[in-house]
């Protein structure tokens, strides 16, 4: 067992690190709903008087979707702020034209598909250097049926001498699918007590009697949702379309686009449509008396005053309450517990394994717990690393980040399930490689101990014990040796209860003396290995549906066929094992994608579920917050083992939940299994950085944070103070 866990230290290692390959170059950024780059168009290369274009190309995940320059009844348009050299000016973005989201009865207006939203360069005749370095730092809102903020940093050198031409077709598609000018002519708005009256003249012959639609480029002017009428009188295209009920404003000149709905094809962005400036004629009514600065409701202002009074009440960054030193202590307190977390236990069996093993060795046990401490402490640090590091470059991730990739706990299922599968006697390392390399153990023992540290970090790291929240949301916002030094405290608590033992030697004398009874406790452990592999398959089930779990299974199912196969001895092994080994190969080729493949997400529903959560996302809360409702939001995350105990337990209590709808409680569960930035920035928030964290919102007040291992008298007490 031990030589097999040697051999498989660089396997476990790739998995610590797999999350770093996630980074995208420097032009390009992917999150799950898009994948945004930028793009250049220097048919003539870079100088004075030269068509030069740069775009944003924004490739949305089916059914999301970003804004324009007026996003209609809500949402934000995506904006650009360019870093340029002197000599080198930005113009405006040359807006595609945009396409309608019902929603109800409001409406917004944006683009779905492909976009590439480009921008002219004007270079003037004091620009000098042999390329130009551009850089963007863009926003976006991409929405579904709830909104996710994006933002991303992109860097392009583009050559002066030379032509830049190999994005031609993306920018001519954009082109044509920008709006070209139209002469207002005779055409205008009047205004009236509750509608807008809209003429158009001088429409293109085979526009006429065509359905149209209507995108006004100022805000706050129209309702966007509601229904409104239009007909043609001869050439003429004529509309009365309601004004807004919160009207902000009251233009001279009106500039519009307008579009032909045939134009319009689902899943694609609207062909090329008309821009026209029409004057208005007459007085427009009496402004809307808007509540606050904004336009917005009165409870949503009063929600956005209280939120705006509780950060400004907070200390700065970096000023913590919480010093360094009780930091570190909650981080070595936090580790401790961590081994009374049920994910940590088929580690800590495997250390209970080689405790018995060599029970009569004292000085190899001391070897072995020192050896053991080393890999936890180094595994920590070397994780911790991974996270402040990405999240300095700009990546929303938290503890057990690596857990919210596919890839990495399909490789950890794989790993444990090998482990498994020799604890049971299904093969031995030593049938399957060279000679020299089984003899590796012999000759290194301390690395086995070293080995199953990293392991132990490998499948804890998702846990979150008590006393640990608070330490991780301050680790990541220290200085990086402050930081690295909390994430190695919580490894030395991980690693603290086998050190010890390792060092007394009451626990060695305690044990039996080793004999045929080993086998059967090898062959024993075997069952809390598989029931990880039980729990991982199920965490891959939640990110890539059934087929990626169906297609685990049988790739699992198809490695134990040919670890057997491989077992045999003479002509049955080199037959089976060439065959089984094949059809493996085979396998991972036609399924191993849909192992990594992430399934749609289905996170627009609003209902609650038949105990009465609802899913959790920035606008609700937002909207529950509004209306005054105290609001109970369970972080989790289906890796999360300290999760799913909870939610088990005290989270369906049927008297909790009773309690909770008789005092108006909404129930929202912010899912954390993959990667989502609204749920990190909310975390973060709240001072933590990882799973579980359950906080109470109401109105007016901060929220109250409860403990990671929740009870029922707890959340009460929580309840009581409401």
């Amino acid at each position: 067992m031990t030589a097999f866990l040697f051999s498989l230290l660089a396997l476990a290692g790739a998995l610590l690190g797999a999350p770093a390959a996630a980074q995208s170059a420097s032009a390009v950024v992917r999150t799950e709903q898009v994948q945004a780059e930028l793009l250049a168009h220097a048919p003539e290369g870079v100088a004075p008087g030269k068509p030069l274009w740069l775009g944003l190309k924004i490739q949305h995940a089916p059914h999301w979707h970003t804004y324009w320059k007026n996003p209609g009844d809500s949402g934000l348009p995506t904006t650009f702020e360019w870093k340029l050299p002197v000599g080198v000016a930005a113009g405006d973005i040359a807006w595609p034209t945009p396409k309608k989201f019902p929603i109800g009865h409001l409406a917004n207006y944006g683009y779905e598909g492909t976009l590439l939203l480009p921008v002219p360069l004007t270079v003037s005749p004091g620009f000098q250097g042999r390329e130009l370095e551009v850089k963007l730092d863009a926003a976006w809102l991409v929405c579904r049926k709830e909104c996710i903020p994006e933002e991303g940093s992109f860097t392009l050198r583009l050559p002066v001498g030379a032509a830049t031409a190999t994005a031609t077709q993306a920018f001519r598609d954009a082109a044509e699918r920008a709006p070209r000018a139209l002469a207002a002519k005779d055409s205008h708005v009047v205004p009236g007590d509750k509608t807008l009256a809209v003429t158009v003249s001088s429409l293109p012959p085979d526009w006429v009697g065509q359905t149209l639609e209507f995108f006004p480029e100022t805000g706050a002017v129209i309702e966007p949702g509601a229904k409104w009428t239009q007909r043609w009188d001869g050439g003429t295209w004529r509309a009365e379309i309601p004004l807004s009920a919160q009207r902000a404003d009251s233009p001279a000149l009106m500039p519009v686009v307008l579009a032909r709905t045939g134009d319009m094809a689902p899943g694609e962005n609207t062909l090329g449509g008309l821009r026209v400036e029409l004057p208005a004629r007459g007085a427009w009514p009496a402004l809307a008396a808007l509540p606050g600065d904004g336009g917005v409701s009165p409870a949503l202002q009063a929600a956005l005053d209280a939120n705006a009074a509780r950060a400004a009440a907070a200390p700065p960054a970096g000023g913590s309450a919480l010093s360094l030193g009780l930091a570190l202590l909650g981080a070595l307190v936090g580790g401790l517990l961590l081994n009374l977390m049920p994910c940590v236990f088929p580690v800590l069996a495997i250390k209970v394994l080689a405790f018995a093993q060599h029970a009569d060795d004292r000085r190899g046990h001391r070897l072995a717990g020192l050896a053991y401490t080393a890999g936890v402490v180094l595994s920590f640090v070397a994780l911790g690393a991974l996270l402040v590091g990405l999240r300095a470059a700009g990546e929303q991730i938290g503890w057990g980040f690596q857990l919210q990739n596919p890839a990495v706990v399909a490789g950890l299922a794989l790993l444990f399930t090998l482990i498994g599968l020799n604890l049971a006697g299904l093969f031995e390392f030593k049938q399957l490689v060279p000679g020299s390399l089984a003899m590796l153990q012999l000759r290194h023992p301390m690395a086995d101990a070293f080995l199953t540290g990293v392991l132990a970090v490998a499948i804890a790291s998702p846990c979150t014990a008590p006393f640990m929240g608070a330490s991780l949301g301050l680790a990541v916002g220290l200085p990086t040796l402050q930081a690295l030094a909390v994430f190695a405290a919580m490894g030395l608590g991980l690693a603290l209860p086998y050190l010890a033992a390792s060092l007394w030697p009451a626990v060695a004398r305690a044990l039996p003396r080793p004999g045929p009874w080993m086998n059967t406790l090898r062959q024993f452990m075997a069952f809390p290995m598989l029931a990880t592999v039980v729990w991982l398959l199920w965490v891959l089930g939640q990110q890539t549906g059934t087929d990626g779990l169906a297609a685990a299974l049988a790739l699992l199912v198809a490695l134990a066929l040919v670890l057997w196969a491989w077992g045999r001895q003479g002509r049955t092994r080199q037959v089976l094992g060439t065959l089984s080994l094949a059809g493996l190969v085979a396998l991972a080729w036609g399924l191993g994608p849909q192992v990594t493949r992430l399934a749609p997400l289905d996170t627009g529903s609003v209902a609650a579920d038949a105990s009465g959560w609802q899913a959790w996302s920035p606008a609700r809360m937002a909207q529950w917050q509004a209306e005054g409702k105290p609001v109970f939001v369970d972080y989790t995350a289906a890796w999360c083992v300290t999760c799913q105990f909870n939610k088990k337990t005290v989270l369906t209590d049927a008297g909790l939940l009773g309690e909770m709808r008789t005092r108006g409680v909404v129930l929202a569960r912010a899912d954390w299994t993959r990667r989502d930035p609204a749920v990190t920035q909310a975390l973060s928030a709240l001072g933590r950085n990882g799973v579980p964290v359950y906080a109470i919102y109401r109105a007016g007040a901060a929220p109250v944070v409860l403990s990671e291992l929740l009870s029922v008298n707890e959340v009460r007490s929580a309840l009581a103070r409401l």
